[in-house]
């Protein structure tokens, strides 16, 4: 009796076989992430390729502020802003996909151009959550060969930044000669000092701002969720264990929010944020009020000319980044996340 062609012996013929792949029609991503940065600030508008604003402080108050009965009155108060500004850039992203490709019978998708335009969108909105909290300088677009970028949170913070270690270091911030604002300067790594975070809020906190959240790497909120668990560190929640004993919450090795004596700050990690320039980590103390993402054009689709038997398509958003205050806001540098926090 002969032998029964085998399932073996199908898939054995040339050119793939005779028998239909096993393949489950089902794309399994797992890079859906969410934008912790533009979720939590506001959303604002520019109609320019440069947009500016005025920021402002109140006095420190006066001690010797008492005057004689009767007499006159003194000369009027001054009370000026200050007057910043921020470049608009453009992010782009190409679809291009064949006739045959989008018409084919594809395995997760049912058409190929659909699903590569929705990709672009999620990979357009990924990279503006990056670049906003990046270390990048503004640069004015020339029309030529220059693109133009946003200044990035990094690079607007100065009144309240320090290094891993607490010291207090020096940047520009936004240059008034320049109309630009500038990369902060480069730093040694080093490990985080519990401290610094304290001393960050506390300056937040001196210059009349409320830090709420503490945003940085996935490294770096794990090395502090390690650090809380040591004997007399400040925890205020635990992640799954509300309420519970701190025996049971410890095992679980996991926190939400850390207590200051000016505020709790929610420990917030963010998977898109990437390392500075200088290849050290970075931490950021929030107080998103005084943020937003500006938008002189949201993401848009532009059909592309047509040369051939494909479909073309380009994503694009003008957008740019306001710090409405930059001394609301705090930032801890130069931190080598590989090593411990430490008192």
């Amino acid at each position: 009796m002969p032998n029964p062609i085998t399932s073996a012996e199908l898939k054995a013929i040339e050119t793939g076989g005779l028998l239909h792949e096993d393949v489950l029609d089902k794309i399994f991503d797992i890079s859906r992430i969410p934008l912790p940065f533009s979720d939590a600030v506001g959303r604002s508008t520019h109609k320019q390729e440069r947009f500016d604003w005025v920021v402002d402080k109140l006095d420190a108050p006066d001690l010797n502020n008492a005057v004689v009965d009767g007499s006159d009155a003194g000369p009027g108060e001054a009370a000026s802003g200050e007057r910043v500004g921020n470049h608009s850039q453009t992010s782009t992203k190409v679809i291009n996909v064949s006739h045959r490709s989008d018409d084919s019978d594809r395995i997760g998708a049912e058409k190929e151009f659909a699903y590569q335009l929705t990709r672009a969108n999620q990979h357009l909105r990924r990279d503006l959550e990056a670049i906003a909290i990046s270390d990048q300088a503004s640069v004015p677009d020339d029309g030529n060969t220059t693109a133009g970028k946003t200044g990035a949170l990094g690079s607007w913070i100065e009144t309240s930044v320090f290094d891993a270690g607490g010291n207090p270091v020096t940047t520009e911030g936004y240059s008034h000669s320049t109309g630009k604002t500038t990369t902060p300067p480069a730093q040694t790594g080093a490990a985080l000092s519990y401290a610094v975070i304290k001393e960050a809020a506390q300056s937040v906190y001196e210059e009349g701002g409320d830090v709420t959240m503490l945003m940085a790497r996935p490294s770096v909120i794990g090395k502090i969720s390690d650090y809380a668990f040591k004997d007399g560190a400040p925890i205020a929640s635990i992640t799954a264990d509300q309420g519970k004993s701190q025996e049971k919450a410890q095992a679980l090795n996991a926190i939400q929010v850390i207590i200051t004596d000016w505020g709790k700050l929610k420990l917030v990690p963010n998977r898109l944020q990437q390392p500075f320039q200088d290849g050290t980590d970075t931490a950021y103390l929030l107080d998103t009020e005084y943020l937003s993402m500006s938008f002189l054009s949201g993401i848009a689709g532009y059909d592309l000319a047509k040369t051939g038997l494909s479909n073309k398509k380009m994503l694009a958003c003008d957008w740019g980044l306001r710090v409405h205050n930059q001394r609301s806001q705090a930032m801890i540098v130069g931190i080598d996340s590989d090593l411990d926090v430490v008192d």
